[in-house]
């Protein structure tokens, strides 16, 4: 099935006029973010490019967590929210590397390696592992960019593993494991 949605709803929220020509890690800040949109699934196309309702219609929601989050603590990016914040620490503590003070480039390699320690560990949970095809090559994939970007920041190289075991251990109770 082919399912095609009939219209969809984004929620954006307004930063502010500060924002409208603001340069953050090199790139033109959002002014308006984009924190939650729907989805309404309604019909089916088929290979002849002909449409047909579906037989159960749906509501496809999503809400950027992290983006919610650095808006609500006046973040100037995602990896300013608490959800990134004892990564980028641990990040910081094994390095040497202050990430505040750090030039783009090196806090673009926190932000890789933040963002595929926590993507790769959720597959995993999620019951993914490594291999050569489907999500298991995606995820193959992740883990080997995220120590590319873990090996710029520190020597050592169990980097990655150790953030991975911090990340499971922060969201136990969460992850049920």
């Amino acid at each position: 099935i082919n399912a095609e949605y009939m219209g969809c709803t984004e929620i954006f929220y307004d930063r502010g006029a500060e924002y409208e020509n603001k340069i953050i890690f090199g790139q033109k800040a959002e002014r308006h973010v984009e924190i939650w949109n729907l989805v309404f699934m309604q019909s089916e196309k088929a290979e002849d490019g002909s449409t047909s309702p579906l037989k159960n219609t749906g509501v496809d929601t999503g809400m950027g967590f992290e983006r919610l989050a650095m808006i609500t603590n006046d973040g100037q990016h995602i990896f300013d929210s608490e959800v990134f914040a004892p990564m980028i620490a641990r990040i910081e503590k094994a390095s040497g590397i202050n990430y505040k003070s750090s030039d783009d480039k090196t806090k673009a390699a926190f932000h890789v390696v933040c963002d595929h320690v926590r993507s790769s560990s959720m597959i995993i949970a999620d019951g993914g592992r490594p291999s050569n095809d489907g999500r298991g090559y995606v995820l193959r994939k992740i883990i080997r960019r995220g120590l590319l970007f873990a090996q710029k920041l520190c020597s050592d190289a169990n980097l990655f593993e150790k953030l991975s075991q911090s990340l499971q251990d922060d969201l136990a109770h969460v992850l049920c494991v």
